[in-house]
Parts: structure tokens; sequence; C-alpha cells
């Protein structure tokens, strides 16, 4: 695997900070997840007893984020836990956490403290604002970057208002741009040979998801608003209804446009003026209600074939049922089982990331709570079993 050289400390909670790691441990990083005696990490018990969502006592959360990782239970808040911690840094690449701006200071933990300890090690912190600023201590959770990031106002329409995204995009986005922060410490690394801090801010990542349509703000002033599953471009580029569902229809330029007249021969869109992408959008309305009022007339599957067929960009609509039994997605390992104690096999998403020279990946179970305390106690910094009693008896670890 890609970084089974690598050890993460894993201190992260909640989703942004374990989905980053989460990605790293798929990759072959050996993830340690340092855990709070007690109730451990904040998902452990998210959803632990609901019919639906748990297996083993453990919610889909947890199950999903933990994956692949080791569990060890140390009291930070603790001086004798604090220096197992360190001890466990000094074998360590990357420390990972998504605390508050200040807590990782306040602990003694921070980039400064650390690589005084471990030169080598790179310490990602994941946090709502980021580290400079002024909004550094602003409390921020998925919503409230969506929200911040600019990109709830363009999704939805000016008539429904400002939606969310329906997946996490705040916090997932937080995830990935961290892994990818600490993925380029470890190049630079190789050839300076120190470790550095990297600071991801989740609203810094809404923002540069805005892309070139932040660009085209600040090139022109305009402020966008929503406009549904349309395009402020391209006409017709939509969402519409079938006889049993919807079709996404992409005709990006006018060669798509000729395609599709040649392909679903509607004479009310044959005109001159049509030809031409300005002629369309100032027709969008009219545009859209023929597509759509053609489309209805038939099944999802009816289209796409013919649609298909023709070569036009064009795909369903699809439920979480219908986007996870997909062929494409089933071909691309895209959801993968993975064991859990009880031998039972769980089914979840599987790594985008495919690497050549990989192994096939495998997945291994999420742990129980301090599961692997001595394990890892005892080879990384080489804690005998007296010394494991003795930290056990005094609650620095569990």
């Amino acid at each position: 695997m890609a970084l089974e050289h690598i050890t993460v400390l894993d201190l992260t909670h909640m989703l942004s900070g374990p989905y980053g790691t989460m990605l790293l441990a798929d990759l072959g990083a050996r993830t340690i997840k340092v855990e709070p005696p007690g109730s451990g990490e904040g998902t452990r018990r998210l959803l632990e007893h609901d019919p639906d969502y748990s297996r083993d006592g453990m919610g889909a959360y947890f199950l999903t984020l933990n994956r692949n990782k080791q569990s060890v239970c140390i009291d930070l808040k603790s001086e004798t836990g604090l220096a197992v911690f360190k001890d466990l840094v000094r074998s360590a690449d990357v420390v990972f956490d998504n605390f508050s701006v200040g807590v990782t200071q306040r602990l003694g933990i921070d980039y400064p403290a650390l690589s005084a300890i471990n030169p080598r090690i790179i310490t990602c912190s994941v946090t709502g604002f980021g580290s400079t600023g002024p909004d550094t201590q602003r409390p921020a959770f998925d919503q409230v970057v969506q929200a911040m990031g600019g990109g709830m106002s363009i999704t939805g329409t000016p008539e429904q208002g400002p939606t969310r995204s329906g997946i996490p995009i705040g916090d997932l986005g937080g995830g990935v741009f961290g892994a990818l922060g600490v993925l380029a410490a470890l190049a630079e690394r190789e050839r300076t040979g120190r470790g550095q801090h990297v600071d991801v801010s989740m609203l810094d990542a809404q923002i540069s998801l805005l892309n070139y349509m932040a660009t085209m703000h600040l090139m022109s002033g305009i402020v966008p608003e929503g406009i549904g599953n349309s395009h402020f471009v391209h006409v017709p580029y939509n969402s519409y209804p079938t006889a049993d569902g919807y079709i996404i229809v992409a005709c990006i330029g006018d060669a798509f446009w000729k395609r599709f007249l040649e392909c679903i021969d509607l004479p009310a869109l044959r005109k001159p003026e049509y030809d031409s992408q300005p002629g369309r959008f100032a027709a969008k309305t009219q545009i859209d209600a023929i597509v759509s009022d053609e489309l209805r007339k038939h099944p999802t599957t009816y289209w796409l074939e013919k649609l298909s067929a023709a070569r036009i960009p064009c795909g369903p609509v699809n439920n979480f049922q219908q986007a996870l039994n997909d062929a494409q997605v089933r071909a691309r390992d895209m959801v993968v089982e993975v064991p859990l104690k009880s031998g039972e096999m769980l089914s979840m998403p599987g790594n985008p990331i495919k690497l050549s020279a990989a192994n096939e990946l495998q997945y291994g179970s999420p742990p129980d709570l301090g599961e692997h305390t001595d394990a890892v106690l005892g080879t990384l910094p080489g804690y005998d079993r007296a010394r494991l009693a003795v930290l056990r008896d005094n609650g620095a670890i569990a």
C-alpha cells in the first residue's frame, strides 16, 4: 500500500477530521485513533442503539469513518497520559486533529511542542476558520461553512431560497483538503527531512470549491443566484421529468444541440435562432418546457438508451439504492465489504483513489474502544507489561 510506511496519530472526532484520516488509512497508513477513556470519540456513541443504523454497538458514522484504524485510550488531560502520547509521537509521522483552535496549544501538543520531540513530525489541524484571521474562535459545523462559503446561495432557486448540499460538503471538504495537505507535507519532508504544520480551514475549502464561479463574480461584480438544476450558460442542461423519474440532459455547445435535434425530433425547437447558444439561452424557459413535455412521455430507461446511442451526455437521477447498485459504481469497487468483529460483513462506500501499483484494498474492522492500547504501546514506545499495568492503574491509559 502506498502509505504503509506512514504512522498517523488520529486525534479527530465527528466528521471532517475522521474523514481525512479515513482516506489516509484506506491508502495504507497505520492510523492509530487516540480516544479519551470512558466513552471514547464522540461519534462512537452516535446511533449505537439504532435498530437500522448500528451494528456491534457502533453507529454508521463510527463504523464508516474508522475502518482500517486502531484504537488506543490515552487521557491527554493527565500529565502521565500526555507523556505516553509524546512517546508515540517519537515514532509517528503525522498527528491529525480537528480540535477547536487553541486546544492543541493548551494541551502542549501543537506543532512547536511536538517538533521539538520529533523534527520529522507533520501536524494537521482542520478547523472551521483556520488559525489566523478574526474568526479563529468562532464555532462552526458543516452547514455554517456551507452557508458562509457561498455555495448555499447558488443551490436551489430564488423562490425556495438557499439550500444546503444534500451531502455534508463543508465537513467532507475539510477532510479531503486535510488529507491532501498531509500528503504534500510528506512529499516535502522527503526533500528537507523536516515536518511542518498543515492548517486547513473548512471555510477556505468551501471558497476554493467555488472555483471558476468565484472568478466570474470577481471579474464582473455580478452576484449569481440559485438556478435550480439548470445551467447559467448551456441549454438544454437540466433535470427533466420522465414517465417514471428524472433524467439529466447536458447539451454543452452547438454540436450537442444538433445531435439532440436529430435524436428527438421536435419541430418547435427547430428555429434558426436556437442554432447558437445566445438564442437558446434567451429562450431557456420555453426550451426546457418543450423538452420536459416530450421526456414525460416515456420512462427513464427509454431516454437513456436513445440519448446514449446519440452520445448525448445524460444520466438518471438516482436515489441511494440505485446509485450504490449502479454497474459502473460496482465495477470500480465503490461499494466494499468491511468485516465486523461479529463476523458480519458490512457494505460501505469504497475508496475513490485507484493506484496502479497498490495491492487490492483490504478493509479492517472499526476498532473497539482501546482495543489496541497494549499492542500499540508495546511496539511503538516499547512499553513492557509492568509499565502498561502501572499506566492503566493510574488512569493514564485504558
